[in-house]
């Protein structure tokens, strides 16, 4: 027959407590970071300050053959933290040169002001072409990204 908690000695009740106490904040703790990883997908900037997020969003570009796109947009943020004329010319002969093997979608405006400054590169050298790319991402795959299994699967697994 069940006596009940009372029968149960006070270290075990104290214990039980702490348990409990422990397991709401970490439940707490586990859905504040389901809410924040779920933000991830609110818009494309803070869709690619996340690694959950980037990894996603950059499986859905190769899934549409347009992967190329953000390898640009992550070698010109890498690009902007340590400068080389030898990172240039990689990213220039990689994205931007009609026979790159993985050209990105640049109007010929800038692919000409890119090529007029290749001599004398500097830090902000691709800010106008990364800025083409993002918005390009941002109008045309990242609403497409929202709407596909991609994005659903990666919410459903937060």
């Amino acid at each position: 027959m069940c006596k009940g908690l009372s029968s149960l000695p006070s270290s075990c009740l104290e214990k039980a407590k702490e348990m409990r106490v422990k397991l709401s904040h970490l439940a707490e703790t586990h859905h504040k970071q389901k809410v924040q990883d779920a933000k991830a997908f609110q818009d494309l900037e803070t869709l690619l300050n996340t690694k959950s997020g980037l990894q996603v969003f950059r499986e859905f570009l190769r899934s549409e053959f347009s992967e190329e796109n953000i390898m640009f947009w992550l070698a010109c943020e890498d690009y902007r933290v340590s400068p080389s004329k030898t990172k240039a010319t990689n990213i220039y002969n990689q994205f931007i040169n009609p026979d790159a093997p993985q050209e990105v979608n640049l109007d010929a405006e800038t692919r000409e002001a890119l090529l007029s400054v290749m001599d004398s590169v500097c830090a902000n050298t691709f800010n106008n072409a990364q800025r083409r790319i993002y918005t390009l991402m941002a109008k045309d795959s990242f609403p497409r990204f929202l709407r596909s299994a991609h994005c659903m699967d990666a919410i459903k697994a937060f």
